[in-house]
């Protein structure tokens, strides 16, 4: 009985420690709220409630926004540059005129996305969703659309110009 006590205690504590590993930090988050501004950060698994926060020309540099929930988001303008959004969700996300050269968007969730006048040059969006996004006049030169899903994509130039 106390061996199966422990073991449940231990089980419980190492999902607790795994969770706050893979958590946001929280000076980021507060961070980005107050200044807009929050280049280098960890806001990986960061989750924003639909249309409660605009981050349009928020500068997010280099910040690593893995694995978060960005749905209906406003990003208008923003800088993500060299940002980290691995199998991030941005579904109807606005990212018209964003700086996203050389983001990792591998298995991103784009869909119905906002992605018109976006710099995308050298992204790797291997694996992501732009089912139904907008691309008219988007940079793609060199990004990696490699099992991209693309049906129902507007605007979209194979040329990347």
């Amino acid at each position: 009985m106390k061996k199966i006590t422990y073991f449940t205690l231990f089980s419980f504590i190492l999902m607790l420690s795994a969770e706050v590993l893979w958590a946001a930090n929280e000076n980021h988050i507060n961070r980005l709220k107050e200044t807009n501004r929050c280049p280098r950060c960890n806001l990986s698994n960061l989750e924003i409630k639909p249309n409660t926060l605009s981050l349009a020309r928020a500068k997010l540099r280099g910040a690593d926004l893995s694995y978060a929930k960005l749905n209906h988001i406003n990003f208008r303008n923003a800088d993500l540059t060299y940002a980290n959004l691995k199998s991030a969700e941005l579904n109807k996300a606005n990212l018209r005129s964003a700086k996203l050269r050389g983001a990792k968007l591998r298995g991103a969730k784009l869909r119905g996305a906002n992605l018109r006048g976006a710099d995308l040059r050298g992204a790797d969006l291997t694996g992501a969703d732009l089912t139904g996004a907008q691309l008219k006049s988007a940079k793609l030169k060199g990004a990696i659309l490699a099992n991209a899903r693309m049906k129902d994509v507007k605007g979209y130039n194979e040329t990347g110009e």
